[in-house]
């Protein structure tokens, strides 16, 4: 399955930001992160990861240091702030609206009915 670029730029400060708030990180393990919550499927590059990285940091969403670890390479750690946690709060609402939204059009694991039916052979 081939997760389309809108969705993927819908939901990544959300992911970013939400990544941030279990622990500090650096860009490759954020990418890492992303393809095991997604099960390989979303499998971001730099080049979508560091642009957002410098976006969000120039919001004061998260903030940034070099790091260095005995025998690997420095690495840019970012961590989320304040205003960032505020900002993962509203990303979070404003998703519980999206879904809820979707689960009430698409049937549910428990069996409901979709609000909207589709024809035989499940296309619209």
């Amino acid at each position: 399955m081939k997760v389309t670029k809108d969705l993927v730029a819908a939901s990544a400060t959300p992911m970013v930001l939400g990544i941030l708030a279990e622990e500090d990180s650096y860009g490759y393990a954020i990418l890492k992160r992303i393809n095991e919550l997604s099960g390989g499927e979303l499998d971001w590059t730099e080049g979508l990861l560091y642009p957002l990285l410098h976006r969000l940091e120039r919001l004061g969403h998260v903030e940034s240091s070099w790091q260095s670890v005995a025998g690997e390479r420095r690495r840019k750690y970012y961590r989320i702030t304040d205003g960032g946690r505020a900002e993962l709060a509203e990303q979070r609402r404003q998703w519980e609206t999206v879904v809820g939204a979707l689960k009430g059009i698409w049937p549910g694991s428990d069996g409901s009915r979709p609000l909207i039916a589709l024809p035989l052979g499940g296309r619209a």
